[in-house]
C-alpha cells in the first residue's frame, strides 16, 4: 500500500436518526503520515489579554471556526493533501489528475516525465536552478541596461502625474511619493553567486532512492521556514520566484517591483534588440507593473506598503469614474457567448493601458536623446509600428476553447487578444502609427484612459 493509502480520519460514526441532534465530535484524530505532515510545526499564540507569548501549541478545530463540522474539516485536509502529493505518485495517481486538467483546461496528453521531473526540480530547487540560469544566461551588463529602463519608465510616470488634469495636488505628491519610494529588483538575488548561502536553502534531506519522501522533507522545510519568519519583520529583500521564472510581478504590500532573468530574455528582452522591440516589448511589462501600483487594489497601499487610503475623497472619485469606463469597454468584449467580466479584470486592464503608454513615451524619450532608430532591413514597418507589434507579441498564445472559456470565468485578466484590442485601441499614438481612420473600431472618437 501506497504512503496515501495509510491516510485515514477516525471512523466514521453513525449518522443520527432524521430529528435527533447530532452528537459531539472531539478534536480530529488523524493518522498515519497525515498527522505527520499537518501536524509539522508548533504554532505560538499570543494571549490577547496578556499580549505575550503564551508558548507552543497546535492548532486544532477551533483555529477554524469551532469543532461543529469536523468530519467537513477531515475531509477538506485530506483532499488538500491529497490533491497537492498525488503528482509525486505512481502513474494511476497521475493519470487521475490528468482527467481532471482534461476536463478544465483541455490537455489532451500527459506532460512527458522528463519535462515532469525537470518542473519538480525546479519547484524545489529553485534558487539552485536559479544560479546555473543566470550564469548561462543574464550578465551583469544586461541587469545594467534593464535597471536603466526601469528608471525612463519610472521618469516618464513621475511627468504623467504632474500633467494629470484630474488628480489634486495632495494626491500627486502621495502618489510621487510612492514612485520615489518604490523598490525595484531586477535578474536574480545577490546572495545567489555565493555557493554557500545557496546550499543554506536547502538544508533538508535527499536520497537518490526515495523520491515521496524527498517531496515531503522539502515541504516540511519549506513550512518550518514560513514559521520562523512569524512576527519577525518583513524582509523587503526577499524574492518570491526564482531567477528562472517566466514571469514579473508587483507586491502592493512592499510597494516591490521584481523582474527576473527569465523574463528578460528574447522575444522579450535582448540588448542587440532595437530598442522599438525593447520598449514595447519587456518595456511594456515593467509599465504594467508599475501601474499596478496605482490601480484599483494597488492604488489602496501607500508607499510604505500599507494599507491606507491617500486619496482625497475628489480625486479618488474622479479616479473611479475613469475606471468605469474600462469596465464597460471589456464587458462589451465576447469569447464562446461568455461576456469578459470588465470590473474582475478591471486591475490588469488598467495595468496593460498604463504600461503601454507609460513604454512608449519613455521610448520616445530615448529617441529624442539618442535619435532615430535605422529602418530594419527588408522590413516596412516604422520602429514606432514595431513597438506596437511588439508589445502584441508579448500576449501571442495559443489556447484550447476550453481553457479560453475557464480563463473567461476565473482570471482576473481578459484573454490575451482582448488585452492587446483593447490596450491599443485606446491609445491615440496607435491609431497614428497605423493611420487607422478616425471614430474606426481601433481608433474610437471615446477613449478610456486612466494614465
Amino acid at each position: 500500500m501506497g504512503p496515501l493509502g495509510r491516510l485515514s480520519c477516525s471512523p466514521r460514526e453513525p449518522a443520527p436518526e432524521r430529528g435527533e441532534p447530532a452528537p459531539e465530535r472531539d478534536e480530529p484524530e488523524f493518522r498515519g503520515p497525515l498527522k505527520e505532515f499537518l501536524w509539522l510545526v508548533e504554532v505560538r499564540k499570543t494571549d490577547s489579554k496578556h499580549d505575550k507569548d503564551s508558548g507552543p501549541r497546535r492548532l486544532s478545530t477551533d483555529d477554524f471556526g469551532g469543532g461543529g463540522a469536523t468530519r467537513i474539516l477531515h475531509n477538506y485536509l485530506v483532499w488538500r493533501v491529497v490533491v497537492v502529493l498525488s503528482e509525486h505518485l505512481s502513474p494511476p495517481f497521475r493519470e487521475a489528475l490528468h482527467e481532471l486538467a482534461r476536463e478544465m483546461e483541455g490537455s489532451d496528453k500527459p506532460q512527458e516525465l522528463a519535462r515532469v521531473c525537470l518542473g519538480q526540480a525546479n519547484r524545489h530547487f529553485g534558487m539552485a536552478l536559479g544560479a546555473l540560469f543566470v550564469h548561462e544566461h543574464f550578465s551583469a551588463a544586461s541587469k545594467a541596461k534593464v535597471q536603466q529602463l526601469v528608471e525612463d519608465i519610472k521618469y516618464i510616470l513621475g511627468r504623467r502625474l504632474e500633467e494629470l488634469d484630474w488628480m489634486d495636488a495632495e494626491t500627486k505628491a502621495a502618489a510621487r511619493a510612492k514612485l520615489q519610494y518604490m523598490m525595484v529588483m531586477v535578474g536574480y538575488p545577490d546572495f545567489l553567486l555565493k555557493p554557500e548561502a545557496v546550499d543554506k536553502e536547502y538544508e533538508f534531506e535527499v536520497h537518490e532512492k526515495t523520491y515521496f519522501k524527498n517531496i515531503l522533507n522539502s515541504i516540511r522545510f519549506s513550512i518550518q521556514l514560513s514559521v520562523k519568519k512569524i512576527r519577525q519583520e518583513v524582509d523587503k529583500s526577499t524574492w518570491l520566484l526564482p531567477p528562472q521564472a517566466l514571469n514579473a510581478y508587483y507586491l502592493p504590500n512592499k510597494n516591490q517591483m521584481v523582474f527576473p532573468a527569465g523574463i528578460l530574455q528574447p522575444t522579450l528582452y535582448d540588448p542587440d534588440f532595437p530598442q522599438s522591440l525593447n520598449y514595447g516589448g519587456i518595456g511594456t511589462i515593467i509599465g504594467h507593473e508599475l501601474t499596478h501600483g496605482y490601480d484599483d487594489w494597488g492604488g489602496q497601499y501607500d508607499r510604505s506598503g500599507n494599507l491606507l487610503h491617500w486619496w482625497t475623497e475628489a480625486s479618488y472619485s474622479r479616479f473611479l469614474r475613469k475606471a468605469e469606463c474600462i469596465v464597460h469597454l471589456y464587458d462589451n468584449f465576447t469569447v464562446y457567448n461568455q461576456r469578459v467580466n470588465g470590473k474582475h479584470t478591471l486591475g490588469e486592464n488598467i495595468a496593460d493601458m498604463g504600461g503601454l503608454k507609460l513604454a512608449y513615451y519613455a521610448y520616445q524619450k530615448w529617441v529624442r536623446e539618442h535619435g532615430p532608430e535605422h529602418p530594419l532591413h527588408r522590413l516596412k514597418y516604422t520602429h514606432n509600428q514595431l513597438f506596437f507589434i511588439a508589445f502584441a507579441q508579448n500576449w501571442c498564445i495559443k489556447r484550447r476553447s476550453q481553457s479560453i472559456y475557464l480563463q473567461v470565468l476565473t482570471d482576473k485578466h481578459a484573454p490575451e487578444h482582448y488585452r492587446v484590442l483593447g490596450s491599443v485601441s485606446q491609445f491615440e499614438e496607435f491609431g497614428r502609427a497605423f493611420h487607422c481612420p478616425k471614430d474606426s473600431p481601433m481608433n474610437p472618437a471615446h477613449k478610456c484612459s486612466v494614465w
